[in-house]
């Protein structure tokens, strides 16, 4: 049986007549999804996948240097959705590209930008960085500014995929998570947002800008996040903002799901159910 604690911030009105509401919901089986790999099974996913991928150059106004992006296709009839897959603070990693590779299965374009591209040796992206503790130094030398400007870039790319609906989210990992939350404050015209453990935006940013909804997937056991959550519930008063912790968990659950004993299995097989459920109904 595993536990979830889902907080959910009310829609619409008046801020001040939104309350507050908690539930505890209690789960005895996880829905019937496919997940996306761990990191120690994404290379092996990633060879046996029969959906198309594809990188591209996306041109970053004001650069010569241009955002690479790696884009993956669904097997289905009609537009599909976009999902934005904002990477870790280890970049553009294998791991990434089998998270793009699921959200393509479960029916999204889902475009994967390497947003330190142009920042490594030679105009190169995160592989050109080498070792992790070089992507990490680098990652946190890209201001939010540079870091939304290349986001709006790779928005309005896959905006203009011939195959989508119109209608894009954005999904981010850890720093992508804070990304992803970031990105809605920044971009109004954004149709969703999920945030998997990504720390909140602090209460001085203008959440009143928001018009996506957001939801947001956290592990138990990361309270350095977690401690940044009542931010996020109070600027988004009034506002559509779920919020769901998984007992047990711990930060990076869905890349590290044989970690902790099965909590982080457990959360993944809630989390990610809930997430293709959550852009399937904002961005139909």
């Amino acid at each position: 049986m595993v536990t979830a604690l889902a907080v959910t911030v009310a829609c619409g009105g008046n801020p001040e007549d939104a309350p507050t509401q908690t539930k505890r919901t209690v789960m005895d089986e996880p829905a019937a999804f496919a997940l996306p790999p761990s990191e120690e099974t994404a290379a092996e996913r990633l060879n046996s996948s029969p959906r198309h991928g594809e990188w591209v150059d996306i041109t970053l106004p004001g650069s010569e240097v241009p955002t690479s992006a790696w884009v993956v296709y669904p097997e289905r009839e009609g537009p599909a959705p976009i999902v934005l897959v904002i990477h870790e603070i280890f970049g553009l990693t294998d791991w990434v590209w089998g998270v793009a590779d699921q959200f393509a299965a479960d029916g999204f374009i889902a475009v994967a930008p390497d947003l330190l591209s142009g920042l490594g040796p030679d105009g190169g992206g995160t592989h050109s960085l080498g070792a992790r503790d070089n992507v990490v130094a680098t990652i946190r030398s890209l201001e939010p500014g540079e870091r939304t400007r290349r986001l709006d870039a790779v928005r309005t790319y896959a905006l203009s995929i011939l195959s989508g609906n119109g209608k894009l989210g954005t999904v981010g990992f850890c720093w992508g998570g804070g990304a992803s939350f970031n990105y809605a404050i920044d971009q109004p015209a954004l149709d969703a947002a999920v945030v998997y453990y990504g720390s909140s935006p602090t209460d001085a940013r203008p959440y009143a800008n928001v018009n996506a909804p957001v939801l947001g997937l956290y592990g138990g056991n990361d309270e350095r996040v977690n401690a940044t959550i009542p931010d996020a519930e109070a600027g988004m008063t009034g506002k559509s903002f779920e919020v769901i912790v998984y007992d047990g968990a711990g930060h990076g659950f869905l890349r590290a799901q044989e970690r902790r004993e099965g909590a982080n299995l457990a959360a993944s097989e809630l989390a990610w159910p809930r997430t293709v459920e959550f852009f399937r109904e904002h961005l139909k």
